[in-house]
Formats: C-alpha cells, sequence, structure tokens
C-alpha cells in the first residue's frame, strides 16, 4: 500500500512506537496486535511495516532504547570519585529517570518473558550493565569501609528493586512530593548499607 499523500516518517514513526509502547502497558504485549497498533495511531495495519520488521522488532527495539538511555544518562551525571556520594546522586537519579518513564520502565520489566531468545540475552546485557554499575558502587564503598555489605551483587539488586518500586505507587499531587519520597529512599537506602 502506497504512503498516505502528506504522511511524513519522522512523525509517523515516532507515534507508531509511542502507541505501542501505551498499548503494551496497559493490556500486554500478548494481547495487542498490529491492528490495534495501526488504529492506534490512525494508519492501515500494512503500514506499520514501513517503521518496524514486526511487533516483536517494536517490542525491542523500545526496550533496548530504554536501557541505552538509561546507561548514557548515568554516565553523564555520575559525580565519580566517593561511593556515598555516587550512591545518593544514583538513588535520586534512578528515582527521577524511572518517573518520567513509567511506560517504558513497565514494559522493560514485565514484557522480558515476550522477547525472543536473542532479543532476552541483548536485554538482560544491557540490564547487567546497569546492575553492575550498582554493584561498583556498592563494592567501592565496601572497599573503603563506607558500607557494611555482605554481598555487592545482592544488595545492588535490592537497591535497584527498591528504587524501582516507587514507579508503581507514586502519583504526583499526593501527600509527599517527589523530592521528598528521594530524600526518604536516600535516607532508607544508606541506612541499609552503612554498619
Amino acid at each position: 500500500m502506497a504512503r498516505k499523500t502528506g504522511s511524513h516518517s519522522e512523525i509517523t514513526g515516532p507515534r507508531v512506537r509511542a502507541a505501542a509502547e501505551r498499548l503494551f502497558a496497559r493490556q500486554g504485549y500478548a494481547a495487542v496486535s498490529m491492528r490495534k497498533i495501526a488504529a492506534e495511531v490512525g494508519v492501515q495495519a500494512g503500514a506499520l511495516y514501513l517503521y518496524t520488521k514486526d511487533k516483536q522488532a517494536l517490542l525491542f527495539d523500545m526496550m533496548d532504547a530504554h536501557m541505552v538511555a538509561l546507561l548514557d544518562a548515568w554516565q553523564e551525571l555520575d559525580p565519580g570519585g566517593d561511593p556515598m556520594m555516587r550512591l545518593e546522586a544514583l538513588v535520586r537519579f534512578h528515582i527521577r529517570f524511572h518517573m518520567e518513564r513509567q511506560d517504558a520502565v513497565f514494559i522493560a520489566y514485565m514484557e522480558l518473558r515476550n522477547l525472543t531468545p536473542d532479543n532476552y540475552v541483548a536485554i538482560t546485557a544491557r540490564r547487567k550493565a546497569y546492575e553492575q554499575v550498582v554493584e561498583g558502587i556498592l563494592s567501592d564503598g565496601k572497599a573503603s569501609g563506607a558500607f557494611a555489605v555482605e554481598d555487592a551483587h545482592l544488595s545492588a539488586m535490592a537497591v535497584i528493586a527498591m528504587l524501582t518500586g516507587v514507579n508503581t505507587w507514586y502519583r504526583e499531587g499526593g501527600r509527599l512530593s517527589l523530592e521528598r519520597v528521594e530524600e526518604i529512599y536516600w535516607d532508607m537506602v544508606r541506612k541499609s548499607l552503612v554498619g
């Protein structure tokens, strides 16, 4: 099918990805067809294949983009040096970054099961890279005596799970501001790691 007069790939492509992200987050990957995505965007189903190979490629691309953005954003922000200062920066960064991308975060955690084996390996490698950032900070803190952690890997996984959990309950305009949530979470994380 020919592209409609006036259609623009630089506009429609991002709209396809945004619609797929919304639908995958609300209904789940398995329940969303390419037809549903097309209807959401307002194009014929066949037109989607101008922007993506298939639904699996769409899922992989959005998960990969999320993880790349996460790693790149942390690399830009990482203050380096003191493990305590780095960990505080990471706690605040993780909460804020994920709150601004709730659908992407939900998909990145809940739709791993729907990736093909090769795509699963690629995405879990990106996740492992971020886990190693946290684990490295905790290992450095343990070596310097700043943190009393028995197992840096296990502690890193617990910290990440705790911080990502904010997405499930926090709502803007609620009892606590996001800044206050960051302060409280940093205090909890710090206290859990100091001997």
